[in-house]
């Protein structure tokens, strides 16, 4: 299968905290690391929206992990993964101010948050960005998030699906229970709301009872644009029924051509136009004006990052404590990991390069890709050559530290994508979803089911 739609699509992956792309990053010369300040995400989201970039996608956790010995000592020393991480709704909330036509897309969790409280604040978010809101739809796994929700063990993984599912229905019945035209604000009349347009939902299932209505009108998306992540077998399976947007990680093309096609058949079986499913895969590319620049600062950022921090975030993801096997050997065959995603990216590394669970922590905590790193025309060879492949509509790009990482990818990439016709010079009028390619959401009857209105 090879891409034919049109241009490519560019979304930022960044958490609202030390790490996005790389575990050395905050500690990288010149690297901006006050992640508590206001202006430095405004600085991002400028810059990315002088870029033309899609969206910004802000990842979440709800704890400090804890999976490496027992510990959070690796996490907090290093400036790991979850280290800190401020609450993503309202730094988009913040950003949705200083941007016009930039996505802003939320991580939160299905499993320690209620529908109601989702749909709402996200409809919030949808107008007052005038339709640029989305959410990455992530069910935690973690225990350490489970004993900061008052829960002595998290739900199993088919478990947090079942409840995933029913979340997804009460939310999609809640942006439905309110029409397009029910907000009239008719003030001679009076009639502020009609409320013949305006519906309970009346949902009684067996993770939530929601009366509803609502009380957010409709916003200008209907709902907001959904990105997954799953790739277990049951993770695909959501992904293929819910997701616009699929983030996913590959250590290789070959991998992402095959998973592209296998999620692009998951759709079609779903009754969905596989076209409307988009998968952006994670890349973190290093660039600069020349080769030697580009290894110049790779080199910097390998010597940074330290392989506990790495392997911390690994143990983080695998919900397996690394600590307990040999630290210079392979990593072994694991049964039930937490991200099925990851684990196979790793899992890659391991049977390709034969690499130690050390080495491995440290290719972990660099997360650059070595396919992605040199002058930008090469990196732009290489966005060009898996977009032109048929392995994703898209990319999600993290970047290894901020402001300079981002700089040096859209003043320099960037720019170069664009003299190719591969991305937009400038932003064409509309909101998220229609930039994205992605059908309308209609207003359906309440007698309607969520499932057969938004599947």
């Amino acid at each position: 299968m090879t891409h034919t739609s049109g241009h490519l699509h560019l979304a930022a992956f960044a958490a609202a905290g030390p790490v996005s792309g790389n575990h050395g990053g905050w500690r990288y010369p010149g690297a901006d690391s006050n992640i508590v300040s206001p202006h430095y995400y405004s600085r991002i989201a400028r810059s990315l929206e002088a870029a033309c970039f899609d969206l910004l996608f802000i990842a979440d956790i709800l704890a400090v992990p804890d999976r490496l010995d027992g510990s959070t000592d690796s996490q907090l020393r290093y400036g790991a993964l979850g280290a800190l991480r401020l609450d993503p709704l309202a730094v988009l909330s913040l950003i949705a101010g200083q941007t016009r036509h930039l996505g802003l897309a939320a991580t939160i969790s299905t499993t320690y948050f209620h529908p109601y409280h989702v749909a709402r604040a996200l409809a919030t978010l949808d107008h007052l960005s005038e339709g640029r809101a989305a959410w990455n739809i992530v069910t935690s796994f973690q225990q350490a998030e489970a004993r900061n929700f008052g829960l002595a063990d998290h739900l199993a993984k088919d478990q947090r699906y079942d409840r995933a599912d029913e979340f997804m229905e009460v939310a999609c019945k809640l942006w439905n229970s309110w029409a397009p035209d029910a907000l009239v604000r008719d003030a001679d009349t009076p009639l502020f709301a009609d409320p013949t347009k305006v519906e309970a939902i009346r949902h009684e299932g067996q993770w939530f009872n929601v009366q509803g209505p609502l009380n957010v009108s409709r916003s200008p998306q209907g709902r907001p644009v959904f990105i997954q992540a799953g790739a277990s077998a049951r993770g695909k399976k959501f992904a293929a029924r819910w997701a616009d947007v699929i983030f996913v990680t590959h250590a290789s093309l070959e991998s992402a051509k095959a998973f592209y096609q296998e999620m692009k058949a998951l759709a079609a079986q779903q009754g969905r136009d596989p076209s409307t499913l988009k998968i952006f895969p994670g890349i973190a590319p290093l660039t600069g004006e020349t080769k030697e620049i580009a290894l110049a600062k790779n080199a910097v950022l390998t010597d940074l990052s330290e392989a506990r921090a790495g392997l911390s975030t690994l143990a983080y993801h695998l919900d397996i404590d690394l600590g307990q096997f040999p630290q210079d050997e392979r990593l072994p065959v694991v049964d039930q990991p937490g991200v099925h995603g990851h684990y196979r990216e790793v899992a890659e590394l391991t049977q390709k390069r034969g690499m130690s669970l050390t080495q491995i922590g440290k290719q972990y905590g660099i997360k650059t890709n070595r396919d992605f790193i040199g002058d930008y025309r090469y990196v732009a060879d290489r966005i060009e050559e898996w977009f032109t492949a048929g392995a994703c509509d898209g990319f999600m790009i993290q970047f290894p530290y901020f402001p300079a990482g981002l700089d040096d990818f859209a003043q320099l990439v960037v720019p170069e994508l664009q003299r190719r016709g591969l991305f937009r010079t400038e932003y064409a009028p509309g909101t998220l979803r229609e930039r994205l390619g992605l059908p309308q959401v209609e207003h359906h009857a309440a007698a309607q089911t969520a499932s057969e209105a938004y599947a």
